[in-house]
């Protein structure tokens, strides 16, 4: 009997028709998109969590945390960049193990069975009749003949096909993008310590008639707001130039003037030329 084939051939044809393809394809796949969503959660995190959009400028603001704490005996408040004190959610793929098993089998049998059988009885139906005197002896003789072959053949083939695969991903909270933590450096040198009711600042203590007086004000977040610097009587006309307020001290000086921005006050008081000088 020749040799069956067919298992080899269908074992060739199981593993051709496996879809190497999508099983190994599909994952990583589905892997790059699970990094694509990750960076848009980071990238929505900081959008809602660290910026604030500003309703008149529509411009992006960083948010800061402000409180308020003892230093030297005086009651300081400290500004924060939000974005430097919380952990932004970065989480990256390191590294994905793909392990694939195929486990084919196919078999088949074949049977062939034949048996035969032949029968053959005596006679023919032939009769003889043989005596001596009286005595006679009738013999009736029959024969029969018969033959019989049978034949059998039974074949049965059967496979199956069974394949795993595992599938190992490992993330992890990766380093930050070289541009994020040179946002968060630069928003972490921004830290500043200010004075919860602002800070006035003069540059004349002193002065006499025609000095250039420029005052300075930072508010309690630590932004400069020139334009809340007034004189408390409006007999000094501030002009803002850059950061500051600026004005002239005029040719009739009262003897003082109530420099006010916020809840602070600064008196600029006003001398002749001889004793006027330059505030320490």
């Amino acid at each position: 009997m020749a040799i069956d084939t067919t298992p080899s051939q269908v074992a060739t044809s199981a593993l051709q028709a496996i879809p190497f393809g999508s099983m190994i394809g599909g994952p990583l796949k589905a892997c790059i998109e699970a990094q694509a969503m990750a960076a848009q959660t980071s990238w929505q995190f900081i959008q809602e969590v660290g910026l604030n959009t500003n309703p008149q400028t529509g411009e992006k603001e960083a948010v800061n945390v402000s409180f308020q704490f003892m230093q030297n005996g005086h009651m300081a408040q400290l500004n924060v960049p939000l974005l430097t004190i919380v952990p932004i959610p970065y989480i990256a793929v390191h590294s994905i193990d793909i392990n694939f098993k195929a486990n084919i089998s196919a078999s088949s049998s074949s049977v062939t069975e034949t048996s035969s059988s032949e029968a053959i009885d005596a006679g023919a139906n032939v009769s003889a009749k043989l005596g001596w005197g009286p005595f006679s002896v009738q013999a009736d003789m029959k024969a029969n003949y018969s033959s019989k072959k049978d034949s059998k053949a039974t074949q049965n083939s059967q496979y199956s096909v069974e394949y795993t695969m595992d599938i190992a991903v490992k993330a992890g909270q990766d380093s930050m993008p070289a541009g994020l933590a040179k946002v968060l450096e630069l928003l972490g040198s921004s830290l500043d310590v200010t004075d919860p009711n602002g800070t006035l600042e003069l540059n004349l203590a002193k002065a006499k008639a025609g000095d250039r007086l420029i005052a300075t004000y930072k508010n309690k977040e630590g932004l400069f707001d020139p334009q809340t610097i007034v004189n408390s009587n409006k007999e000094l006309q501030f002009t803002i130039d850059g950061d500051n307020a600026v004005c002239v001290i005029p040719q009739n000086p009262q003897a003082s003037y109530s420099i006010t921005a916020g809840k602070k006050t600064a008196v600029v008081t006003v001398v002749t030329e001889k004793k006027a000088e330059t505030a320490a």
